[in-house]
């Protein structure tokens, strides 16, 4: 029995009906671009293809990232088939595993309530819960720096004995190694980073003598180093590409056009965290305070953790939403911890005002149609109001109930009745997201497409070619499981293009003129340059269109008289 009015059993269910919510809606949406699109898409052609060494995206060698998501992307499509589900499986997976790791590490540090509300906190956080049902490689990264924080902490806590400081050293090194494979060197250098601060600070110089550094190394070698040095002998400019390319001028140049001004996470970190961001403060404050008699501040170490992090990113010239990722772990222990300080009419207090982003939400509802264009259409607009309306009523009964329950005192159950808002509010506005998939995936534009064609199977046809003209659709290789033929269009595959450039068609007039010799093909082009080719007399029928893009074939020529 845990301390509290939620036994330990209640707990229990507790877990099992995250669990169940967690994974339930994995396949309710469509794929949509960019990342989505990419991260199905480049395991789809490793596992067809059976190179398991050299990623592809599209059929051109694409060196930005690791391999370790996309090893386990294509082993959940050879084991389960190619699906959003599968697709999605890998962040899904990570994303509960650190859930599971923080309420462990909490209870070890804090105490068995301190882990289960840390455990609530990062579920229901809006950020995280959100990206962990999003294909992109970031909570993958998270999670496994995660781990090397909570490894290294239970290491390091006091009264750990001489064996599980070794041990979870081990595991700390092995999860920094699994990092690197997950994205790249942030993976240890960050971590490192904060180890060096954190002694400077500190003075605390005989915590290196504990970290086990020899056998450490060989460890984070073993795990991460194998991949990179086959990867670089079977493909000599990886090297140059991905470590000089993809990370310094990644860092340091805004040569991915990502740049955002220096305070742009400080909005995404507030509405990331709901509805704990007030509560987040409040740990946030009460974090630097000095545990009389305890050699090692675990509470210090993870505000270093969470600070530098968040500085880091902010200094850098590219920034996407989900770069601050791996600050959640360590900002769930931390309010996990405080909250086993705190009254539940101290709470109440603290998460009373998140209502006020519960009736932003309903108020903005009856204009969402304003936030139109014309490629994403009133009616995608008006189909998600319902979604955000149900989200923001979730969220707001959670707080209500909190708000209640400070009335009893039972601290639990206000936690319990948070989380419960949190998540319910991050799943339903991404679940209702599907709305805008006509505008943001290829789906139904290939299944429009694959009914026009069912006659003679065109799309499923490997021999007949398929151009893209102009531009990309990150979702269209995933959906017709096929790879198409860039034309007149670089971007993030212009590296491929240069190792690779038999497989490019580099300009306009050299696909009109191959369009016009092939016996039968395919072509997705924007509405403009359809406009542009019917005006000029290319031959073509139109298969499928929306707002943004239009599927066009190469009309059959008729059948020579015998």
């Amino acid at each position: 029995m845990t301390s509290g009015s939620i036994s330990h059993r209640g707990w229990l269910l507790i877990l099992l009906a995250v669990a169940l919510v967690w994974f339930s809606n994995l396949d309710a949406r469509r794929l949509v671009r960019p990342d989505e699109g990419r991260y199905a898409e480049i395991p789809r052609e490793m596992a067809a293809s059976g190179d398991w060494l050299t990623p592809r995206l599209n059929g051109f060698k694409y060196f930005e990232k690791p391999a370790l998501q996309y090893w386990a992307t294509a082993a959940a499509y050879m084991a389960f088939g190619e699906h959003e589900w599968t697709a999605r499986l890998w962040p899904a997976l990570t994303g509960f595993f650190g859930l599971m790791m923080v309420v462990y590490t909490g209870s070890q540090l804090f105490g068995r309530a301190a882990g289960n509300y840390a455990g609530m906190v990062l579920a229901s956080s809006m950020l995280y819960s959100g990206m962990a049902h999003v294909i992109t490689l970031d909570m993958g990264v998270s999670v496994f720096m995660g781990l090397t924080l909570c490894a290294f902490l239970l290491a390091q806590r006091d009264g750990a004995s001489p064996r599980a400081t070794r041990n979870w050293m081990w595991l700390a090194w092995a999860a920094m190694g699994l990092a690197v494979l997950s994205k790249g060197l942030q993976g240890v250098v960050l971590p490192g980073a904060v180890l060096v601060l954190h002694t400077l600070i500190e003075r605390d110089f005989a915590l290196w003598k504990r970290l086990h550094i020899v056998s450490g190394l060989a460890i984070f070698l073993a795990v991460a180093a194998p991949w990179f040095v086959a990867v670089s002998l079977a493909n000599p400019e990886f090297f140059q590409f991905f470590f000089i390319h993809e990370h310094f001028e990644r860092f340091l140049t805004k040569a991915h056009q990502r740049y955002r001004p220096f305070w742009y996470f400080i909005p995404i970190l507030l509405l990331g965290m709901l509805p704990w961001m007030i509560v987040m403060f409040d740990a946030l404050a009460n974090a630097w305070r000095k545990e009389s008699g305890s050699r090692f501040q675990p509470k210090r170490f993870l505000l270093i953790w969470v600070g530098f992090i968040f500085v880091f990113f902010s200094a850098s010239s590219s920034k996407l939403p989900s770069y601050i990722l791996p600050m959640f772990p360590g900002l769930a222990l931390l309010i996990g911890a405080r909250l086993t300080e705190m009254s539940a009419r101290r709470l109440a207090w603290l998460a009373g005002p998140v209502m006020l982003a519960a009736a932003a939400g309903l108020g903005i509802s009856p204009f969402l149609e304003r936030f139109a264009s014309d490629e994403v259409l009133p009616p995608l607009f008006v189909a998600y109001m319902p979604w955000l309306i149900v989200a923001c009523v979730t969220l707001g009964t959670g707080i209500v109930f909190a708000l209640l329950i400070d009335r009893t005192g039972q601290r639990e159950l206000a936690v319990l009745a948070l989380s419960a808002g949190g998540l319910g509010f991050a799943q339903l506005v991404l679940t209702g997201h599907d709305s805008f998939a006509p505008s943001q995936s290829a789906y139904h534009l290939v299944e429009e497409a694959r009914q026009k064609l069912a006659g003679d199977r065109l799309l499923d046809r490997p021999e007949v070619p398929f151009y893209s003209v102009g531009f990309y659709e990150q979702t269209l290789p995933f959906y017709i499981k096929r790879t198409v033929t860039l034309v007149a269009h670089r971007d993030e595959m212009d590296f491929g293009i240069i190792q690779e450039p038999q497989k490019f068609v580099p300009t306009i007039e050299e696909f009109e003129r191959r369009w016009r010799t092939d016996r039968e093909a395919l072509a997705i082009v924007q509405p403009y340059r359809y406009r542009d080719f019917k005006a000029a007399g290319l031959p073509m029928q139109l298969i499928a269109e929306d707002t943004r893009r239009v599927i066009i074939r190469k009309p059959q020529a008729p059948a020579r008289s015998p």
